[in-house]
């Protein structure tokens, strides 16, 4: 059958196709296109994986908003709920939808995820760490009048009194200087053995001594594969695991979320990412001490405070208040006790063994932010409050009904954190007043105020300064998606870290306790980031 004969528009039309698409090849228009295409497109970032749950199908009515006023209604005064104001005095009211068990939770209850292969990994990974970091049980106190002592040194009848919780965890030897209890204020300060100037190597209390900090600033860098974003919602803590063989962060956030990240995870099948919900609330506080990583604590802001024993495979229950517990710290010589603030102003102490508050005491006025224990002597411990004082602390002089404070720092709003320097020879605090306190001196009589953009808003965690490996350097986020870091020398900002690969405002940090150079930041997107030296 004959072609049929092209009339003469279709003819000019094909004319036309030809014409165009000689054009287009000569202007190279399509390989223009594909490479911008190449470069808009974004390296994929490591994010958690929850199971899908199927919501029911239901038939929600359409509710029309009316504004007070136009209801006739007078305006409701209470404004922004308390769980958004982190400088409030007032205890947020926590409404629990589902409330735990007053007991043990399994893990394998508490995972968030689908392959529950990765619980079993987890695990696994924690108890090889920790295990590797046992490197023996030293005791020291009423058997010993404070010397270290192996426990295998120990009588039988002290073994037993020891308790088998002891042989399962590691006490750190610090010595600590005789305390004269006639001495008070900077005298006293003085008798703690704080005065003392010495220089800490890799050896003592974690800390290190650093060279060249300017360089090691300039080395820090972030890149896209120590990007991920562990869990939903906002980051209330990040804290590294204290060990030199294996990088692992832990987190908490908003919704009650823990988040582990093993962030040099090279697993083909997964990322290093695994989310663990035990609590209800804000987490408020995560411990994780190195000779006994198998246990790791966490308090939440519904009161529960939880230890999750990975040779157990559970979040155990070790306590319940009715009041809001809003931070958690350890003596690092003492892993037997637990400090928690609760409620307005309410410190109290844990014993592991018992689960009963054996001390408590009032020092704030209102809500403890941070607990935070000197380096040089554990029984020193500094408190930072909302009622806008940060204060030093002797726990062996410390009356359960009026304790005497060695130091007190003032600001004009809230305190969001105290922490002591890694020889303890310094304090930093964070304040709403836009203001870094350095506290620092023989007797702590030096404060240096620093001014710093501390307002972070509705929808950010407050910003909490740390210092880094040595008492040379504080950081601090900023406003403007950097990591601001102050000398503390020169008592001023002396450069930002920033990085394209930073897409939101850090707000809480660490520093890893055996890698100098090693920060975690995180979001109140639920990012983490972990600069590195180059």
């Amino acid at each position: 059958m004959a072609s049929q004969k092209l009339t003469e528009y279709e003819r000019k039309r094909l004319e036309n196709i030809k014409r165009n698409e000689e054009m287009m090849a000569a202007l190279k228009v399509q390989s223009k296109a594909a490479s911008l295409a190449a470069i808009s497109k974004r390296p994929s970032v490591k994010s958690y994986q929850e199971s899908s749950v199927k919501k029911p199908k239901t038939e929600t009515p359409v509710v029309i908003r009316r504004s007070l006023r136009t209801r006739g209604m007078p305006p409701d005064s209470k404004g922004l709920d308390n769980e958004f104001r982190e400088n409030t005095d007032k205890i947020p009211k926590i409404e629990k939808q589902s409330p735990r068990p007053l007991g043990p939770l399994s893990m394998n209850d508490a995972f968030c995820g689908d392959n529950m292969e990765s619980n079993k990994l987890l695990i696994g990974t924690i108890l090889s760490v920790a295990k590797e970091n046992q490197v023996g049980v030293s005791v020291k106190g009423e058997f010993n009048d404070g010397e270290d002592v192996k426990e295998d040194n120990l009588s039988d009848d002290k073994k037993e009194k020891l308790g088998s919780y002891e042989s399962e965890v590691l006490e750190c030897p610090i010595k600590v200087e005789k305390f004269d209890e006639n001495l008070s204020g900077e005298s006293g300060l003085a008798a703690c053995g704080l005065v003392k100037r010495v220089v800490q190597n890799e050896n003592l209390n974690g800390s290190v001594e650093i060279e060249n900090s300017d360089t090691l600033l300039e080395s820090m860098d972030l890149k896209p594969e120590n990007v991920a974003r562990v869990f939903p919602g906002r980051a209330m803590l990040v804290k590294f695991f204290p060990c030199s063989n294996m990088r692992m962060i832990a987190a908490g956030n908003k919704s009650g979320n823990i988040a582990f990240w093993n962030v040099d995870c090279e697993d083909e099948n997964g990322d290093g990412i695994y989310l663990y919900r035990p609590h209800e609330a804000p987490i408020s506080g995560i411990l994780i001490q190195q000779h006994s990583m198998s246990k790791i604590f966490t308090s939440c802001y519904d009161g529960f405070l939880r230890v999750m024993d990975a040779e157990k495979e559970v979040f155990d229950l070790l306590h319940h208040s009715d009041d809001t517990i809003f931070c958690l710290s350890q003596q690092a010589s003492n892993l037997r006790s637990l400090y928690f603030g609760e409620g307005l102003g309410g410190l109290n102490m844990l014993d592991i063994r018992t689960r009963k508050c054996s001390k408590s005491w009032h020092l704030h006025e209102r809500r403890i932010s941070t607990i935070d224990f000197n380096s040089q002597n554990p029984n020193i411990m500094a408190t930072s409050s909302t009622d806008g004082t940060a204060c030093i602390w002797d726990l062996r002089r410390m009356s359960a009904n009026k304790p005497q404070t060695l130091k007190k720092v003032s600001h004009s709003r809230a305190v969001t954190a105290a922490y002591f320097s890694p020889s303890g020879n310094s304090l930093a605090t964070t304040s709403y007043d836009d203001k870094v306190g350095i506290i620092s001196g023989n007797n702590y009589e030096d404060i240096s105020m620093i001014y710093h953009n501390n307002q972070t808003g509705r929808w950010l965690s407050s910003f909490r300064a740390i210092w880094g490996w040595d008492d040379s350097h504080i950081f601090i986020g900023n406003m403007k998606r950097g990591v601001d870091v102050i000398s503390s020398s020169q008592k001023k900002i002396v450069m930002t870290l920033e990085s394209p690969n930073m897409s939101a405002i850090p707000c809480r940090f660490d520093a890893h306790h055996h890698e100098v150079g090693v920060l975690a930041a995180s979001t109140s997107g639920g990012q983490v980031y972990v600069w590195k030296p180059c």
